[in-house]
């Protein structure tokens, strides 16, 4: 069934109810579903939250700072977001296996990726993200919704797969998906394949209301947490922008799906303040009003706002975690700086592990096309 937040929920009004532990204003409240899962939360739990809350949008900044710069191809910017990315990725336990979308920085940061690895990526450098099996975590998935796909597959993986004891793994897959990508076939074909099996997955949908330009009121008419029991998968609605949510409402999803009773499904309600990527004008379709009430909303001024009150938080930490973040994006320049593509052909040396004529063919044909450039330059 479909969770629906209790009175203590405080509704955000353009969106519909959504179940919270810390408002727009920093203020703790109670819900009864996910109190449970946050009780054991202190104060220096919410500052390492905080911290990579705030790695993640320095670290966003200098991407689209790069990408403007011409020294990336792209970016895929996550401003406003980082809440929902990093409550529950903290959540998780590093042996759990995550297939992230191509926007969730803050996971891909808090399960271990590199500054340098951050912009290979987007530089479509060989071996970019390095090998997912140091971290357990996939690189970006530019395929929308395909993830899913991956995810579930990967469970059902671990239920086919026994231990050192004979028994099957508790670990978990995980996969982020944005509210564009819950209109996809391959995310409801994953959602029917984990119900079927009673696969131990994750999905949590991050929607931050726009899929590139379409809102997410063409795409649906009932919340999209609301899809998921359709399927036989329990759901809950929270605050997006609540990191404290986002880590109690993915321990209530990974204890589901370790204990064998199948997969959950978690719709973060957020909001994307920047661009859909670094190829997009929000200008063109978005309202500037809707921007700054979710300006009111942000997700690390309010974590900021309850650590102050308690007096977890002052003036010299905060400059020191800003400080951190700071060292962090100049590696990240350094590292984008300093990378050298390998030379285009060297695109087929590793295809096959034997010569192969019709990939001699291919390679004939690009050096053909790189060499027309050439002779337009002269």
């Amino acid at each position: 069934m479909t969770y629906s937040p209790s009175t203590a929920a405080e509704p955000a009004t353009d969106v519909g109810p959504v179940a919270r532990l810390i408002t727009p204003t920093g203020e703790r409240v109670a819900d009864s579903t996910l109190d449970p899962w946050a009780g054991d939360v202190d104060d220096a739990l919410l500052v390492d939250l905080y911290r990579d809350m705030v790695r993640t949008r320095r670290l966003d900044t200098e991407g689209v700072a790069l990408q403007r710069q011409g020294q990336l191809g792209l970016w895929a910017p996550c401003l406003g977001q980082e809440a929902a990315q990093v409550g529950t990725a903290r959540a998780l336990r590093e042996s759990d296996f995550v297939f992230p979308s191509y926007r969730e920085l803050g996971v891909q940061l808090v399960r271990g990726a590199t500054p340098a690895q951050l912009v290979e990526v987007w530089r479509g450098e060989e071996q970019s993200m390095g090998d997912p099996f140091t971290r357990n975590t996939a690189g970006p998935q530019i395929i929308i919704g395909a993830q899913t796909l991956h995810a579930v597959g990967y469970a059902m993986g671990i239920q086919r797969t026994p231990g050192a004891d004979g028994q099957p793994s508790d670990d978990v897959a995980v996969a982020y998906f944005g509210d564009g990508a819950s209109s996809q076939g391959d995310v409801n074909e994953a959602m029917v394949f984990a119900a079927s099996f009673g696969a131990p997955v994750v999905f949590v949908c991050s929607n931050n209301q726009w899929a590139i330009s379409e809102p997410v009121a063409v795409q649906s008419r009932t919340p999209l947490a609301a899809r998921a029991p359709a399927f036989g998968i329990p759901s809950l609605r929270i605050d997006g922008n609540d990191v404290l949510a986002g880590f109690a409402a993915m321990r209530w999803a990974l204890e589901r799906a370790r204990s064998g009773a199948g997969p959950a499904y978690i719709e973060a309600v957020t909001y994307r303040m920047g661009a859909h990527t670094t190829a997009d004008d929000p200008t063109r379709y978005r309202d500037p009003a809707e921007l700054e009430r979710w300006r009111g909303r942000d997700p690390i001024t309010r974590v900021e706002t309850l650590l102050r009150g308690r007096g977890a938080l002052d003036d010299d930490l905060v400059a020191e975690i800003a400080a951190d973040a700071d060292r962090l994006a100049a590696q990240m320049r350094t590292a984008c700086l300093s990378a050298r593509t390998r030379d285009p052909l060297t695109i087929f040396d590793e295809v096959y592990a034997a010569p192969h004529t019709g990939l001699d063919r291919q390679r004939r044909a690009y050096a053909a096309y790189l060499d027309g450039f050439e002779e337009e330059a002269r």
